[in-house]
């Protein structure tokens, strides 16, 4: 058995990511990985071939799953999107903390490709420009089947 609960922290695209398996620890099966996200953090509407879920462990995100109606996800929700399914979501609070698991594992792969090491155990400060060139992120992008099907969701106006 292979634990890594004490991983170091990444940084990932503004939000601070500690994996606890990866598809390398599972044979290919699943990877779990643990996230605090600022309030705003909004990726682009996306999908990729695993299965993704969410656990919400504190505070509040909006989640829209392909052309559902968005939902509000508190502590204690779980979120489902199917391989293939765009999918993107809000954080609403100052922040949230969240599990995500990848079935099977390679989201991860997208994660690590363009994290880089936390110089502290907490959230970077905003960046003066883009947190990673374009080009990594469509390179990575093509290497994990991950596909952006449209911009970040709005702000949340009230």
């Amino acid at each position: 058995m292979t634990a890594f609960a004490d991983a170091p922290p990444l940084w990932f695209l503004g939000t601070l990511v500690r994996m606890k398996l990866t598809g390398e620890d599972t044979g290919g099966r699943f990877a779990l990985w643990e996230g605090v996200l600022p309030r705003g953090a909004a990726p682009p509407l996306h999908s990729h071939p695993q299965d993704e879920t969410f656990y919400v462990l504190e505070g509040e995100m909006t989640v829209w799953l392909a052309d559902e109606e968005a939902r509000l996800c508190r502590a204690g929700a779980v979120v489902y999107a199917p391989g293939g399914m765009p999918h993107t979501f809000r954080v609403e609070s100052d922040t949230a903390r969240v599990i995500t698991m990848s079935t099977l594992a390679g989201i991860e792969d997208m994660v690590l490709g363009l994290a880089e090491e936390a110089e502290f155990p907490w959230l970077q400060p905003p960046p003066d420009g883009p947190r990673v060139p374009a080009e990594r992120r469509a390179e990575v992008d093509q290497q994990t089947g991950t596909i952006t099907h449209g911009p970040p969701p709005p702000a949340r106006v009230g």
